[in-house]
């Protein structure tokens, strides 16, 4: 049985979509309905009548739709009466839902995070840190059950940041496939070829990547804190969204002060958009050009309810200067601000193609299927904007999807190769 509160959540999403669902049908057969009408009354012969006719028509129409908006309403109040007597029975601690079911929710979270997030929905994510399936309590005692090895790992920490409707069990995508263990993660690699001690984040990744930076520095400064025998090292490794979501964590952490920061030492951006997602900047336009015209302003109302996150990552927004007071549905308006690279940390990128050539016309159309190469490797056209990657710490892997950057041998092979140079005298 799920928690009381994640059932509460479901219920408040159906009735929420189902109000809403209502609504933009009234006002779409509003819209329909105007055009006709409105030709009819300008005419000498049928103006009269297509008025009265008109009256009738609104007339019935706002009661039919009046009394769906009771209806659901009142099956509002009937569901929430039902969900009382669950109150005492609902289990404190429930146990780790479905990965299917996990899904599902991190998609919710990617596509309408904001206003779960707005609503206090039960569905919402908290940032935080998961282990074995529930969240980790950042408390030394709590951590060292958790870790036993801590003590001995020299206080490195591999922490995993996960991208845009994910959750820390993406990072298991492909494990049976590519290594012969479901279980078999960068992160369990990490631990045994390393010493590393994995960390797998998750978060809202409905909320402005700002926001969720923020509240990463906040994470990741009391983690750092409290860390049994203290932290000397952290490699951050971040996919998609969560690339974004870790430079702005960085850059935060750092304009403020916190600690956390001075212990960073490698930034890994797999499959990130830092140059902007090529499918946000389509539906920026397909929501300008619906809402240009009275028949359509529903559909552009629905299609401009897609998350700020998502909007975000329309230019790879970093920071809330960039669309603090901006309207977000604006026509392919970049307001982005350049934010450097930690100084005590190296940043590498690996990017892919479904195309095992880089050059490919369909490569370089389609990128991994949702991030393009440039954007990637943060290298657009001569005289853009560009992230200042070194060329040695960047990869390009052929014939590759986006998800697959998630779990695979190639990749994993790649991030061990340039640890392994760095912690190299010289290297």
């Amino acid at each position: 049985m799920r928690s009381l509160e994640e059932i509460r959540g479901w219920k408040d999403l159906f009735f929420g979509a189902l109000s809403g669902g209502v609504a933009t049908l009234e006002e779409m057969h509003t819209s329909i309905a105007r055009l006709p009408f409105s030709l009819l009354e300008r005419a000498p012969v049928t103006g009269t009548p297509a008025a009265v006719v008109r009256f009738v028509h609104d007339g019935i129409t706002g009661g039919v739709y009046f009394a769906l908006r009771g209806l659901a309403e009142g099956a509002r109040t009937a569901a929430e009466a039902a969900l009382v007597p669950l109150a005492s029975a609902a289990p404190d601690d429930a146990p780790p839902a479905r990965p299917a079911l996990e899904l599902a929710v991190s998609a919710l979270n990617g596509f309408v995070g904001d206003r779960l997030e707005e609503s206090r929905n039960g569905l919402r994510f908290r940032m935080g840190f998961r282990h074995a399936g529930r969240p980790l309590a950042l408390e030394a005692e709590a951590l060292r059950r958790a870790f036993p090895e801590a003590a001995n790992a020299r206080g490195r920490l591999a922490v995993f940041v996960h991208g845009l409707a994910g959750n820390d069990g993406v990072w298991r995508f492909y494990a049976e496939a590519n290594w012969g263990d479901p279980e078999t993660t960068y992160g369990s690699l990490l631990a045994r070829d390393l010493g590393y001690v994995p960390l797998y984040l998750r978060y809202n990744s409905g909320l402005h990547v700002s926001e969720n930076g923020r509240l990463l520095a906040e994470t990741m400064e009391e983690l750092v804190r409290v860390w049994p025998g203290g932290v000397e090292e952290i490699v951050l490794v971040a996919h998609s969204m969560g690339g974004l979501v870790t430079r702005s964590a960085c850059h935060q952490g750092k304009t403020s002060g916190q600690a956390w920061v001075d212990a960073v030492r490698h930034v890994f951006c797999l499959g990130t958009p830092h140059l902007g997602a090529p499918l946000e900047k389509l539906g920026n336009v397909a929501g300008y050009v619906l809402g240009s015209f009275e028949l359509t302003r529903p559909l552009a109302r629905i299609v401009n309810g897609r998350s700020v996150g998502i909007k975000d990552l329309r230019y790879g927004y970093l920071v809330e200067e960039d669309w603090r007071d901006r309207d977000l549905d604006a026509l392919l308006e970049d307001n982005r601000h350049d934010i450097p690279f930690l100084d005590s940390a190296t940043h590498y990128f690996i990017a892919a193609t479904i195309t095992r050539s880089h050059d490919h016309p369909l490569g370089v159309l389609l990128g991994d299927t949702l991030v393009r190469l440039p954007s990637a490797s943060g290298r657009g056209a001569p005289l853009a904007r560009r992230v200042p990657f070194r060329d040695e710490h960047g990869l390009h892997l052929g014939a590759m999807s986006h998800l697959e950057l998630l779990n695979h041998p190639a990749v994993y092979a790649q991030i061990r190769c340039w640890l392994e140079a760095a912690g190299m005298p010289g290297g």
